[in-house]
């Protein structure tokens, strides 16, 4: 939960969600290239209004917080949200979904590094991922990375759609 003070903590999940997960993976550092960082949660609300809720309040964190503290050691700052949910740049697969771009710095370190945030709802299920890219990598790089990051939200997705139609059936 990110709090007044924009710095996010670990909190018991909200009442109008019933279950959450997050994993989170690293690309380790090789041949002078940082580390990659991804994080990916999936939420289950109670209902679909939860978590348009959930996606809305998503939304104004970034207005509301532009930089913000991720733990003991890196934050992200200058950051800006993006909403497609009724646009061609909406993912086929989600109801609505958010993008948030920004950069992210470890103390001691003045080197601003890229920070996305993807996140897709399907009903009352949200899927986000985070992912800070480490230093060294090109543009080229950098560029690929974030959009296999914004591919696996959308896999994720995808297969809470099928698990959700396999269940109605």
């Amino acid at each position: 939960m990110l709090g007044e003070d924009c710095v996010w903590r670990r909190e018991p999940l909200p009442d109008t969600a019933l279950a959450g997960l997050t994993r989170k993976f690293e690309l380790p550092a090789d041949g002078g290239k940082g580390p990659v960082y991804v994080s990916l949660t999936v939420t289950v609300h109670r209902d679909t209004t939860a978590a348009r809720r959930d996606m809305a309040v998503s939304l104004e964190e970034a207005l509301r917080c532009p930089e913000q503290r991720l733990n003991a050691t890196d934050r992200v700052r200058g950051l800006y949200s993006r909403a497609d949910e009724f646009t061609d740049g909406r993912n086929s697969i989600a109801d609505d979904n958010l993008v948030e771009s920004g950069e992210y710095l470890v103390d001691g370190d003045d080197t601003a590094l890229p920070f996305d945030w993807f996140k897709y709802r399907l009903g009352p299920v949200t899927v986000a991922a985070t992912g800070r890219i480490g230093a060294g990598r090109n543009e080229e790089e950098t560029t690929a990375v974030s959009q296999d990051v914004a591919k696996g939200v959308g896999f994720t997705a995808a297969e809470v759609d099928r698990l959700a139609k396999e269940g109605a059936r």
